[in-house]
C-alpha cells in the first residue's frame, strides 16, 4: 500500500488593509514604497464616511497605485461605488449585506465576506458565491475570537471548502499562527501602519512570518492507495 502525497498548498499571501482614509495625500506618497516591499495580493481600502463624490475621488486617487503593483483593490463596503471607481471588488460584512451587493459585483468583480459568526453562515456564504471568507476580525464592539478559535475555523475551512480563507491578523504572532493553520491569505492592517519601524519594514516582517508559519506545517498525505 503506497501513500500518495498531497501537493503542498500554496504559500499564503498578504492582504493589506489601509488605515481609515480621510485625506489620501499621505498614503499616496507612502503606499508605493510599502507595496514594493512584499508580495501583496490585494489591498482593502477603508474609507471615512463622506458623500459619494468625495469617496469616488479618494478611491480613484489610490486605485492606480495599488493596481499598477499587480494587487487587487477592494473597498471596505461601498459595493455601489466599485464599478464607477474602477476598483476590483468589495468586502462585505454579514450575509445580508453580501447578498444585497452580489448583483452589483458579480460576475466581474470580487465579492468577499466577513462577519461570519457561525459555521452555518460561512457555508451559506460559499454557496452564495463568496470569493473569500474572512475569519477573526473584530466585531462592532472591537471584540475578537481567541487566536485558537480562529485557527480552528481556518483549519476546518481549509480541509473542507474551496473558496479561499483569510485570517485577520493583529500581530506577527497571529500571522504565523494563521499561515500554519491553513489560511490562503493573511489580512494585516493596523499593526502594520502603527509599527515603530515603519510600515514598509513591518510588511516585510509579516511576509517573513507567513513563511515561518507555513514552513512549520508538515506535509500532508492522502489515504493509502492500493
Amino acid at each position: 500500500m503506497a501513500t500518495k502525497p498531497v501537493p503542498p498548498r500554496p504559500l499564503p499571501r498578504l492582504y493589506l488593509a489601509t488605515p481609515v482614509i480621510d485625506d489620501p495625500q499621505d498614503l499616496l506618497g507612502m503606499l508605493p514604497k510599502v507595496l514594493a516591499e512584499a508580495d501583496v495580493a490585494a489591498v482593502l481600502l477603508r474609507l471615512k464616511q463622506a458623500d459619494p463624490r468625495t469617496l469616488l475621488s479618494r478611491i480613484k486617487a489610490l486605485a492606480p497605485i495599488v493596481q499598477d503593483k499587480g494587487a487587487a483593490l477592494l473597498l471596505d463596503g461601498h459595493a455601489d461605488l466599485v464599478a464607477r471607481a474602477g476598483a476590483d471588488g468589495a468586502h462585505l460584512v454579514g450575509l445580508s449585506a453580501f447578498e444585497e451587493a452580489l448583483p452589483t459585483l458579480k460576475p466581474d468583480r470580487i465579492a468577499g465576506i466577513g462577519g461570519l459568526a457561525t459555521r452555518h453562515d460561512s457555508m451559506a456564504s460559499a454557496e452564495l458565491g463568496a470569493d473569500y471568507v474572512l475569519f477573526g476580525e473584530p466585531d462592532a464592539e472591537g471584540h475578537r475570537p481567541a487566536v485558537e478559535a480562529i485557527c480552528e475555523r481556518l483549519q476546518w475551512w481549509d480541509e473542507l471548502f474551496e473558496p479561499p480563507s483569510v485570517g485577520f491578523a493583529g500581530s506577527l504572532d497571529e500571522v504565523r499562527a494563521f499561515a500554519a493553520a491553513g489560511a490562503d491569505f493573511i489580512l494585516a492592517g493596523d499593526f502594520i501602519w502603527k509599527a515603530p519601524e515603519g510600515a514598509a519594514a513591518s510588511l516585510r516582517a509579516a511576509e517573513e512570518a507567513i513563511r515561518e508559519g507555513y514552513a512549520a506545517v508538515p506535509a500532508r498525505a492522502e489515504s493509502p492507495q492500493g
